[in-house]
């Protein structure tokens, strides 16, 4: 007989629960031979020998409190990501935020250690799934921003933000946030790279998401935005600068940036689609769990 709460624990996909399988496989593996560390783990002065770390690293867990953190991540913000991006665009997201975070851990750690000269930056065991799940708060962000999360009393758009500020907030009193800190702010930073320019939609002629409602300006408080936007337009130039010399004709400003084959009324009507999603799972699983509340006084009555 299944527990009135079952409708809260269906609905995983089965590419999630393979990745489930792969993170506490990762765990087991580390606990029980724990020089694999030295292989798996992103350790940056090892890494030249070593390059597949780049990958393995983000799939590999040290702690146990680590492997629930991700797995429950996973599954969840997986259950709500994956039927709307599909699972091709969600595994590639996954890869492409994985590697490219572990670049530039990479990177930093090295530039750390030439800036104070500390080897422990260089022999330090990295690894976690934690930036590609801080990489799905910005596609939560990006697909129901007006969700307000009940337990949270807070609009699934400052998920992200508010992730970055509690984090560093905590680093100050942690010794070892180098392990943890910047994995979580370029995952989240490429994770918006990401869905902001190079997401192909197949139902568009366009890659991205160029709407005001996702550009970098709105993960912090508005009052900053003046100060935010010609930063970021920075990056903007950088990113698709060349592409917009030859089809200015389909160009719109956002924050003062020109971003180029873009449709805002696409990306309203995604968001739109992921919010339609959520509320048809979230019946769904309320559903399931009155069925499975009214079955015990079916089998009463059965008895009597």
């Amino acid at each position: 007989m299944s527990s009135p709460g079952s409708g809260i624990f269906s609905g995983f996909t089965k590419l999630c629960k393979g990745l489930t399988v792969i993170l506490i496989g990762g765990h087991i593996v580390v606990r029980l031979l724990p020089s694999s560390v030295i292989y798996l783990a992103l350790i940056p002065a090892r890494t030249i020998p070593f390059g597949w770390n780049l990958i393995t690293a983000g799939y590999i867990e040290q702690s146990l409190h680590g492997v629930v953190v991700s797995v429950i991540g996973l599954l969840f913000m997986g259950k709500l990501l994956e039927p709307i991006w599909g699972s091709k665009e969600f595994l590639k997201f996954i890869f492409i935020v994985n590697f490219l975070t572990s670049v530039c851990v990479f990177t930093t750690s090295i530039a750390l250690y030439y800036i104070t000269r500390e080897e422990n930056y260089l022999y330090m065991p990295l690894s976690g799934f934690h930036g590609v799940l801080a990489g799905f708060l910005v596609g939560i962000k990006q697909i129901v921003p007006d969700q307000e999360l009940s337990l949270l009393k807070i609009k699934a758009k400052w998920l992200p933000s508010l992730m970055l500020l509690i984090s560093i907030a905590i680093s100050f009193f942690t010794p070892d946030s180098a392990t943890y800190l910047p994995t979580l702010i370029f995952g989240a930073y490429i994770g918006w790279i990401y869905l902001r320019y190079f997401q192909r939609k197949p139902e568009a002629k366009h890659r991205g998401d160029p709407s005001e409602d996702f550009a970098f300006s709105t993960f912090f408080p508005e009052f900053l935005g003046p100060i935010i936007d010609p930063i970021a337009s920075v990056f903007h130039r950088m990113l698709c600068g060349k592409s917009e010399a030859s089809t200015n004709a389909q160009a719109y400003t956002v924050g003062g940036a020109p971003l180029i084959g873009s449709d805002p009324i696409e990306a309203s009507r995604r968001r739109e689609r992921g919010a339609r999603a959520l509320e048809e799972r979230l019946a769904a699983e309320r559903l399931a769990a009155g069925k499975n509340s009214e079955e015990p006084q079916i089998d009463e009555s059965d008895n009597v």
